[in-house]
């Protein structure tokens, strides 16, 4: 058994894993019943299951849980709460963009990291930084959703208001 001590959302956790090498997405989905990052291939290719690992966003099912010891580890549970979305989450519901809406948590996952990083990020930055996968086909409405997440993100920075 190994452990391992890391920050989710804020919250310190102590994990027990019988494999070091086990998934980051295994551990947040079944031993801490955080459901919203999800499973699509297991290759890191779909992006589905992308969070962050301080502040970087990275796909959970190939990333071991041994290199989450003392990390700080956010999903789209802490990205933002109801009664405060992160600009991304408000930009989503502005555009309305799922359909399905599986994938849709690693897409805003990926974008909060890419706004972050690019607060006013042209169509070609998305196109290289935002490579998920979505069966649905909503990327239109996702450019669109991408574009006013960061118009909203820098709107809060001019006001002083801090982007979780």
């Amino acid at each position: 058994m190994t452990k391992v001590s890391l920050k989710v959302n804020g919250n310190s956790q102590t994990i027990e894993v019988e494999d070091e090498n086990t998934p980051l997405l295994w551990v947040i989905r079944d031993m801490l019943d955080l459901k919203g990052t999800k499973f699509g291939c297991g290759k890191a290719a779909c992006g589905a299951c992308t969070l962050h690992v301080d502040g970087e966003a990275i796909r959970s099912c190939s990333y071991a849980i041994k290199f989450a010891e003392g990390k700080e580890i956010t999903t789209i549970e802490g990205l933002g709460t109801k009664e405060d979305p992160h600009p991304v989450q408000q930009a989503w519901i502005e555009e309305i963009v799922p359909q399905c809406g599986y994938c849709q948590p690693g897409f805003m996952m990926a974008t909060a990291a890419l706004i972050t990083e690019v607060p006013n990020p042209t169509d070609e930055d998305i196109d290289k930084n935002i490579i998920n996968v979505c069966r649905c086909a909503t990327y239109y409405r996702m450019r669109k959703a991408i574009h006013r997440a960061a118009e909203l993100s820098r709107q809060n920075e001019a006001q002083g208001i801090q982007n979780t």
